[in-house]
């Protein structure tokens, strides 16, 4: 029998689903969103809660995805599940393949009819605040039948069940339950005030950091930086002591400005600070790692066109305010 009438011979499967009832290359999307989820959620039980169906369901399609294929995608025993090599490259692919497809939906159907309603939105502290206010500007005046609430936050777990339509996050999401669309990173560097350097010399190599006083950004670092060079992707680990940990950027670049010491943070945040010679970049050869920004919303089969226009518009205005200047 061949793989398409194996796939059309599932079609109903357990608990009454219309299993593979979509053709060709959507149905290679059921099936790759089917893999996904299994991968993120850890077993075909949880991805089959998460997606509405039966395990029995799941297994099916992945077997069905593995055959399509030509290759194993999952090692599995009673106890453990593990990606063969071809599965974690089939992964990779799959989830990009996944947050293109959603993003140009959202651009096509965002078009189709004028948004209005009540939009809840969940943005970073210091993004909310600052770089991304004027495009939620300019949003609401494209579109002045459209609420926003606009709320501050760093955490953004659980986001949908407080009632929230979308969140940008900075930083890897953990969350299979959402779309998940990476938009930008956020190039980081080593800062400190002229004040903090002896005889006014720049430090150029990381080892030169290990004796200044520190501070911690703790979301991400706090007893080690590690710095890459720009030009030949070398990475050293920096042992640090920080003065101060806090989880709040601008507290970090205030301090930093009053000379209490090192820290690494956003480039774009520093920007002003380097230009007025406030600041200034310390081993300007070396960056810490950079951080992605997604933007994140729960999967549905339709969405409200305020929210589709929103995430069309974030696409470009985040890409520009996670840049320097």
């Amino acid at each position: 029998m061949s793989t398409k009438n194996r796939l059309s011979s599932a079609r109903h499967g357990a608990a009454g689903t219309s299993e593979f009832s979509l053709d060709g290359a959507s149905q290679r999307f059921q099936l790759m969103e089917t893999f996904v989820r299994i991968v993120e959620s850890g077993n075909l039980s949880a991805a089959a809660a998460q997606l509405n169906t039966t395990q029995p369901t799941v297994s099916r399609r992945l077997q069905a995805l593995e055959r399509s294929l030509g290759v194993r995608l999952l090692h599995r025993s009673t106890h453990t599940m593990r990606l063969t090599v071809d599965g974690e490259r089939c992964f990779n692919r799959a989830k990009e393949l996944l947050a293109s497809w959603a993003s140009f939906e959202a651009e096509v159907r965002g078009a189709q009819e004028e948004p209005e309603g009540l939009l809840r939105v969940a943005v970073p502290h210091a993004f909310g605040q600052h770089r991304l206010v004027e495009p939620l500007v300019r949003y609401l005046k494209d579109y002045p039948r459209v609420q926003v609430e606009w709320l501050l936050q760093d955490d953004v777990r659980d986001f949908i069940a407080k009632g929230i339509d979308c969140a940008i996050q900075v930083g890897e999401p953990n969350d299979p339950a959402v779309v998940a669309i990476r938009l930008s990173k956020v190039p980081r560097i080593v800062v400190a005030s002229p004040t903090l350097l002896e005889n006014g010399r720049v430090p150029q190599e990381p080892d030169e950091l290990v004796g200044l006083p520190w501070m911690a950004l703790r979301t991400y670092y706090r007893t080690e930086v590690t710095l890459t060079h720009e030009q030949t992707g070398e990475t050293r680990r920096i042992p640090i002591r920080p003065r101060i940990s806090t989880d709040n950027l601008y507290a970090l670049r205030s301090a930093a400005v009053l000379g209490m010491g090192a820290c690494a943070s956003s480039a774009w945040l520093l920007a002003d600070d380097l230009a007025s010679n406030r600041l200034v970049q310390l081993a300007p050869k070396w960056q810490a790692q950079a951080l992605p920004v997604y933007l994140l919303y729960p999967h549905a089969q339709h969405y409200p066109s305020r929210l589709l226009r929103f995430i069309a518009l974030m696409r470009e205005a985040v890409s520009v305010a996670t840049q320097g200047a």
